[in-house]
């Protein structure tokens, strides 16, 4: 038998959509809020000389590195130098950071286990000042790297050092603060939903230069159609093991209340088969890329004899040469198990259930079920680790056979269709409030008149 929140789901249609007034708002708030972030990505920095940037970054003999993942996050706003360059990712390192000191340093870490909703906001107070910390200095670099460039800047000099710094900076925090408002006010998580329309807008791009390639006779009409059901195949799959889970039975024992039995309730444990998200491939992606990024600045510094091995070794750090594609997926795998640890502790599950009366059957509480927990997520986290590094890698695979020009980021795609589906069962769960309080308003007003009037005595 269906249950209750199954019957409403099942009833969703146009119309319940239409009468959810407070879904419209936030959906228009969602709305108005990414049409300001495309906007400033199209306003360039002071001083910033940008047909002059743009021609740089589009060279194809250039070997950008780590700047064309983050011209994918930000929307091609890096390719533009526009204010909003650095995106979020400074936000997303800082949370990252502190996610972990959360886990390892004893203070954090009970501020995230005791602390409560007071202990949450100082944390998130913490990210805050890091996310300033990692903006100035990244910012720094870029307005370094700028100044030192021929013809990149109209006006070199300190007042430009110090402009896009406080530009770059504040195109940051303002970031952040709207995925905060977002988040709050909208539907979704904002933040997420910034790097989403990031990825969204560059697509057509892609797509375009992708069909200039055939037209050209650079690519054959077979491989535009195999391409293309690839990327559709690849979409699916990632659907499907995003929804993925393995559903531990929890029991919970009878206990007698008065006289009658109450309690022997089941419940679920859901175990997500990729627990870590898309962490892993970001995390990857920048320590493979960091170094490339690092020779392509130092390409006309004259190293020292016994640095003439750096160019050789970063040559093969490229996208379609087998040493990267093997060192991508063993940091993949890595980062998989480390972060999944990290976000999950079969222990304090383990201690929570035995504190709740739940437990396992056939499993002993405590020490048991942790061990249990920890079994299960392993065998998990092994499937969860081949599904990435697969999505991963099948694009590595395309760049090998068509070169750098022909690139769709695996951490692109896992990003674009995750936040996809969480923004819908948002969606979904707003509905689902609207009608429930419609459903009680009814059953208030058929209480009332069935009612009867209270008698004066």
């Amino acid at each position: 038998m269906a249950s209750a929140a199954e019957q409403l789901a099942a009833n969703m249609n146009i119309g319940s959509f239409a009468k959810a007034t407070e879904l419209h708002k936030r959906l228009l708030f969602t709305l108005g809020a990414l049409i300001v972030y495309r906007i400033g990505t199209y306003v360039p920095i002071p001083g910033i000389n940008s047909e002059a940037f743009l021609q740089f970054f589009q060279n194809p003999d250039g070997q950008r590195g780590i700047l064309d993942m983050f011209n994918m996050f930000s929307g091609g706003a890096v390719e533009r130098m526009a204010v909003f360059a650095l995106n979020v990712m400074p936000y997303i390192s800082a949370s990252i950071i502190v996610q972990l000191m959360g886990a390892v340093y004893p203070p954090w870490e009970k501020l995230r286990k005791e602390g409560g909703e007071s202990g949450r906001k100082q944390l998130n107070q913490y990210t805050r000042y890091l996310t300033v910390v990692l903006a100035l200095f990244q910012s720094f670099g870029i307005a370094i790297g700028l100044n030192n460039s021929q013809g990149m800047v109209d006006a070199p000099g300190v007042f430009f050092l110090v402009s896009t710094v406080v530009t770059l900076t504040g195109g940051t925090m303002f970031l952040m603060w709207l995925g905060e408002q977002v988040t709050a006010r909208g539907v979704g998580n904002g933040v997420s939903l910034i790097i989403f329309a990031g990825i969204v807008a560059v697509l057509p791009g892609s797509v375009a230069r992708l069909l200039g390639l055939a037209q050209q006779g650079q690519m054959s009409a077979f491989a535009l159609f195999f391409i293309a059901i690839m990327m559709a195949a690849v979409v699916v799959f990632i659907v499907v093991m995003e929804r993925a889970q393995r559903r531990l039975l929890i029991q919970y024992p009878k206990r007698q209340e008065g006289n009658r039995m109450a309690g022997g309730e089941r419940s679920f444990l859901p175990l997500k088969v990729n627990t870590a998200g898309v962490i892993p491939p970001i995390f990857a992606s920048s320590l493979l890329l960091l170094p490339a990024t690092v020779a392509q600045m130092t390409a006309n510094a004259n190293l020292p004899e016994w640095l003439s091995w750096v160019p050789v070794v970063t040559a093969q750090l490229q996208h379609g040469q087998p040493i990267f594609t093997a060192l991508y997926a063993l940091l993949i795998i890595f980062f998989t198990f480390f972060y999944t640890s990290i976000t999950f502790n079969p222990e304090d599950t383990a201690e929570n259930l035995r504190k709740y009366g739940g437990f396992l059957p056939g499993i002993r509480p405590g020490k048991r079920t942790a061990e249990y927990l920890d079994y299960v997520l392993t065998r998990l986290t092994v499937i969860g680790a081949a599904y990435i590094t697969a999505v991963c890698l099948l694009p590595e695979i395309v760049v090998a056979n068509f070169g750098n020009s022909l690139y769709f980021g695996g951490t692109s795609i896992l990003i674009a269709v995750s936040v996809t589906m969480d923004t819908v069962a948002q969606i979904q769960s707003h509905l689902l409030a609207h009608q429930y309080e419609g459903l009680i308003k009814k059953a208030r007003l058929r209480g009332r008149g069935r009612g009867v009037a209270p008698v004066r005595r």
